[in-house]
């Protein structure tokens, strides 16, 4: 058997990156709140949204943000719900709730941790881009304060904080210095720096965050980790989510399929897929398919067939070069080989296989591998009945189309 490693050469692995081999990455699910925040998704029900924490469980993902009680009794009680739900399975998943800087919002959510019997963490946004504070007549001085404020009196009541500076992407790095520096101050455990409008680049996300960890450092917070909380409106969400990790950032926000408010967020089994390639994370991506099934049925979407990682077509082809090469190394018995040729995910992490099918852009391999497939031998009229017929279509020839050429022939 062939040495993998010795015939992919990994142009993606930097020796100087501050992230590498044996570096965590940890992900804070977002699909029960900034997901549910998407204006064309159906809101899930509250036996959906238990059944998508277990999903998110059984990924070995180990932080979800259950939602803002602070936006009603609805809301308040479903986070409740779910909270109490992580300690009755003993799921590793550790809840957390979203909160404003008032005291509405991180009442209720004192309110759950005395219910359930642990300290759920908050999630405390504030606005901290210019743009913001002109909208909402916010001068930095009063950012500060409520800042010092909202985070001492949720640590003060046994809650820990992550402090959330919303606009973080389009905001300046002196107001930045001086509210983090407040947080910590304060006794926020973790900051997250949100590209709230989708801003970002993967430079800028790279930035932003290694300023961040200098300004946390140069203040004694060596301690206090950095989430990074990104949307997808330039189409870089992916992209600047590894960026802030190479940064330094130690916790991601994404959901299942990408859905959020706007064009959404990045996509959890994405950022997934690309952590276990990376060795930052060694997450168990065969549940992936239950975990993206639920949220498509809870939010009352379609996969589309060209996602990564999940799509139907991510592991599927009938292009004839493609489906040569594959059928070549299965041959030869490279079965890891066959997986990767032509493919920079292993269908077998996912519990699939590659998936070769019959159209206008096969070969004959296509069809001796269909014919393998599915026990037929392999005659020379029955591959050139199958392969004319692939020609001839439009499209890719369905299993049923190719089964009655298949018995049909004399």
């Amino acid at each position: 058997m062939s040495d993998l490693a010795s015939l992919i050469h990994d142009w993606n692995v930097d020796p100087g990156a501050p992230v590498g081999e044996g570096r965590r990455v940890w992900f804070d699910d977002e699909t029960l709140r900034d997901g549910s925040q998407s204006p064309s998704v159906a809101i899930p029900s509250l036996d959906d949204k238990l059944m998508f924490l277990h999903c998110i469980d059984r990924l070995g993902i180990r932080y979800a943000d259950v939602g803002l009680p602070g936006a009603g009794p609805r809301a308040a009680h479903d986070a409740a719900v779910l909270c109490g739900e992580a300690v009755r399975a003993g799921l590793g998943v550790k809840p957390n709730c979203a909160a404003r800087t008032a005291e509405q919002d991180i009442v209720p959510i004192l309110e759950i941790s005395a219910q359930v019997g642990f300290p759920v963490e908050v999630m405390l946004f504030l606005g901290s881009s210019p743009i913001r504070a002109s909208v909402e007549g916010w001068s930095v001085d009063e950012l500060v304060v409520r800042t010092e404020r909202w985070v001492s009196f949720a640590v003060t009541r046994g809650a820990p904080v992550t402090f959330v500076t919303e606009d973080t992407t389009r905001s300046r790095p002196e107001h930045l210095r001086r509210i983090y520096q407040a947080a910590v101050g304060a006794g926020a455990s973790r900051v997250c720096l949100a590209d709230t409008a989708g801003h970002a680049t993967p430079i800028g996300a790279w930035a932003v965050v290694r300023y961040v960890r200098e300004v946390l450092d140069e203040a004694g917070a060596e301690h206090v980790g950095i989430d990074w909380h990104g949307h997808n409106d330039r189409g870089l969400a992916v992209a600047n989510a590894l960026a802030a990790a190479y940064a330094g950032a130690d916790r991601l926000h994404a959901t299942a399929l990408g859905v959020g408010e706007r064009v959404g967020n990045p996509p959890m089994e994405q950022l997934l897929a690309n952590a276990r390639l990376l060795g930052w994370s060694t997450h168990a991506l065969e549940h992936l398919g239950a975990y993206v099934e639920t949220a498509s049925r809870m939010f009352g979407i379609e996969v589309p067939p060209w996602a990564p990682v999940v799509g139907r077509d991510a592991f599927r082809t009938s292009t004839g070069v493609h489906a040569a090469a594959i059928l070549k190394a299965r041959e030869h018995g490279e079965e890891g080989i066959a997986d990767l040729v032509y493919s920079a995910i292993p269908a077998v992490w996912l519990g699939r296989t590659q998936q070769i099918e019959v159209g206008p852009m096969s070969g004959t391999s296509n069809v001796r591998w269909w014919l393998r497939e599915h026990g037929y031998e392999e005659s020379p009229e029955l591959i050139e009945r199958l392969f004319a017929a692939g020609k001839q279509a439009d499209r890719a020839l369905t299993d049923e189309e190719l089964h009655g050429l298949a018995k049909s022939l004399p």
